[in-house]
């Protein structure tokens, strides 16, 4: 797969007008990843703080908020992450079963959930075997690249 300028520049124009903040493409030979976020990462931490009972910005409060959530998730467990950014759907079609629920076996390259992004749907893959112990998305969600869907304790 390949893209010429003109299609990159439609693809860009796309994001620019869109509410998805990034875009990743990869296939074979073929890698092309898109973002309108800002260099500096973003820290989110107006949850710790709103649970501080009005002590104010403290220093324990803005380091709780910068924890990693998977740092929380017990442990044995690999993620299955995004492939891309766009909307989560965690069912085939809207009124079927969820591919997958807690406590479901999963194989290497069994389909858990599909991503959408410009009207494209990208089926997502498992990369490891075992069960599923946590199922970190909702239903139609929107994620970002890498962001951990579900974690899978192998066997």
């Amino acid at each position: 797969m390949g893209l010429s300028y003109d299609e990159v520049r439609a693809l860009m124009d796309e994001l620019e007008n869109s509410s998805i903040r990034e875009f990743e493409i990869s296939e074979e030979n073929f890698h092309l990843r898109m973002s309108k976020n800002e260099a500096a990462p973003v820290i989110a931490a107006a949850p710790a703080l709103a649970n501080n009972n009005g002590a104010g910005n403290n220093a324990a409060a803005v380091e709780e908020a910068a924890v990693n959530p998977l740092d929380k998730v017990a442990k044995p467990g690999v993620a299955i992450k995004a492939p891309l950014v766009g909307t989560v759907y965690l069912k085939p079609k809207p009124d079927a079963a969820p591919f997958k629920k807690v406590g479901d076996t999963v194989t290497v390259g069994e389909q858990v959930a599909i991503i959408e992004a410009m009207k494209l749907m990208t089926p997502v893959k498992s990369e490891v075997a075992g069960k599923i112990v946590k199922i970190l998305v909702e239903d139609e969600q929107v994620v970002d690249f890498d962001k951990p869907l579900y974690i899978v304790e192998e066997g």
